[in-house]
């Protein structure tokens, strides 16, 4: 077997480090081409990045939450030519070849199928069922009528464990081997009260070790029905049904520090493995970043920390941005209140039994962006190099988005060529993307203009920071019911606040208002809008 150092790979234009947020796999783990490797975050977006190679996981270059740098070492895999029994498992239950591809590696659906090989079965005595062999990974003795696999004693290569002696049939107490081997099914099938945990567990997929990881099962104290020994979804699902279901002898994930650790029923603690023995430090609980208690009292407020976050590259990079908004931009701020009823009136006709219609956002979009084509200047931004003011031929909406991750403003590509129901359409799609951390960076950094709908946080307006290099931003307030004189009379109407953020270069206080004045009429009078637009 020889090892291959997968390097992070360039994940978009301008990218140079990424930060590793949740590895998807552990050390001695088996991958396949195309598997899932870990999550990582850049500048852009969450990504997930596929395995170049199959075989087995030899080293993690990086904990969770450390910056790597494209181009540095992140994952080490053992390789060989001839497919492992467990890599062929993995290739039949999980249907290797997921059509990943990350900036130039990957491959297409349905590859890494290889030479399929037909393990050898052993049988035990009399008419016991056959349990398939791992070269140089498990020993088997028959006992009391059934094979038993051993514990493994590691990975591929290693040396057989020793045979594990099995548990008589009428119930008497086995005695514990030196080598902490787990004691074998009795004959009735009856579980064994304690159980080893193994050094290395089986497991292949990570979306089982994400479900063990997610229900609290300890993949180390687990049998796997797969071939090999691998533990498959279904193992893990089982484990959780029993202990639901109240069972003694289940295999759990280890208890927090200081908790006391379960006894086994029946069965004398002395010399006996503790169902988990290995120790969780305190920090495994804590949230990310969470002060250990008797933490660092703040020298100068005289408080103690609560916690310690460490700043993502993502965070970074929006602290980059707005910093130099600020600092290069003299911005200035004008709003107007608006009359939005016959805007939500129009919505509401829009629908029907079979349509939802275009979204209010949609319909938003389409008055701003026919605002900026009869004002450019705001749509385009200031060359400081070349010391020149440019306006774009064409516009791409931006919307700002609150994520889990922190604030996106992915833009609609082409916005002045889609309709209201294409705008509708991109919105939603760009929303759910978002959300799900699955932007691209062109999405992200292409933007002219800034629609910002801050009035979904229940908020009227906002002095917003213009999203650099851009030299507008728009904002929309929550609709809600006030008093407004209609026609010398007073009337309840829905009323929304619309304040525009310009960049004082690109042009005074006139054009600025001459836009947001247009969009404002246009929410007031959608019907007569849309005759023009």
């Amino acid at each position: 077997m020889t090892t291959q150092t997968f390097l992070l790979p360039d994940l978009g234009e301008g990218l140079t480090e990424a930060e590793v947020v949740r590895w998807l796999v552990a050390v001695g783990d088996v991958v396949a081409v195309d598997a899932p490797l870990v999550e990582v975050e850049t500048a852009k977006s969450l990504v997930e990045v596929p395995s170049p190679y199959a075989g087995v996981v030899a080293e993690l270059h990086g904990e969770e939450g450390t910056t790597i740098d494209v181009g540095k070492p992140l994952i080490t895999i053992g390789t060989s030519t001839t497919p492992a029994p467990a890599v062929e498992a993995y290739r039949e239950e999980e249907k290797a070849g997921s059509g990943n591809v990350l900036i130039g590696y990957g491959t297409p659906a349905g590859t890494g199928s290889g030479r399929r090989r037909r393990p050898r079965q052993l049988v035990g005595v009399g008419s016991a069922p056959a349990v398939p062999a791992v070269p140089d990974e498990r020993a088997v003795e028959a006992t009391a009528g059934v094979a038993v696999p051993a514990v493994p004693s590691g990975r591929v290569g290693a040396a057989p464990a020793t045979a594990v002696p099995a548990v008589p049939a009428g119930g008497a107490e086995p005695a514990v081997p030196a080598n902490g081997g787990v004691p074998a099914v009795v004959a009735g099938g009856a579980v064994p009260a304690v159980r080893a945990r193994r050094a290395v567990p089986l497991v292949i997929s990570p979306l089982v070790r994400r479900l063990a990881q997610d229900a609290g099962v300890d993949l180390h104290l687990l049998d796997g029905s797969g071939a090999g020994g691998v533990i498959t979804r279904r193992d893990v699902e089982h484990a959780i049904a029993a202990r639901e279901a109240g069972g003694t002898n289940l295999p759990s994930a280890a208890p927090a520090a200081g908790a006391p650790a379960p006894a086994a029923t029946g069965v004398p603690t002395s010399g006996v493995p503790a169902l988990d023995a290995t120790p969780v430090p305190a920090s495994a609980s804590a949230p990310v970043g969470a002060a250990a208690p008797g933490g660092v009292v703040d020298s100068r407020t005289g408080l103690l920390e609560l916690r310690r976050e460490r700043v993502s590259g993502f965070r970074r990079a929006v602290a980059a941005t707005l910093s130099r908004s600020r600092a290069e931009i003299p911005e200035a701020t004008t709003w107007v209140d608006v009359d939005a009823t016959a805007l939500i009136e129009l919505r509401e006709s829009l629908r029907t039994a079979s349509d939802s219609g275009p979204g209010l956002l949609a319909l938003m979009a389409r008055f701003v962006v026919a605002g900026l084509q009869k004002h450019p200047e705001l749509n385009g931004f200031v060359d400081t190099e070349r010391d020149e003011l440019v306006q774009y031929d064409g516009i791409n909406l931006g919307l700002a988005a609150q994520t889990a991750r922190g604030l996106v403003v992915p833009a609609v590509v082409g916005a002045h060529a889609l309709t209201t129901r294409g705008l509708d359409a991109e919105i939603r799609r760009l929303t759910a993307s978002a959300r799900d951390g699955r932007l691209t960076t062109h999405e992200l950094s292409c933007g002219s203009f800034t629609l910002n709908n801050y009035g979904s946080f229940g908020v009227d307006g906002s002095a917003a920071i213009i999203n650099h290099p851009q030299v507008a931003i728009l904002g929309v307030g929550r609709i809600i019911d006030r008093p407004w004189v209609v026609d010398g009379e007073l009337a309840i109407r829905k009323l929304t606040q619309l304040s525009l953020v310009f960049d004082h270069r690109v042009c005074d206080g006139g054009t600025a208002a001459a836009f947001l004045r247009f969009v404002a009429d246009a929410f007031e009078n959608p019907s007569s809008a849309f005759a023009d637009i």
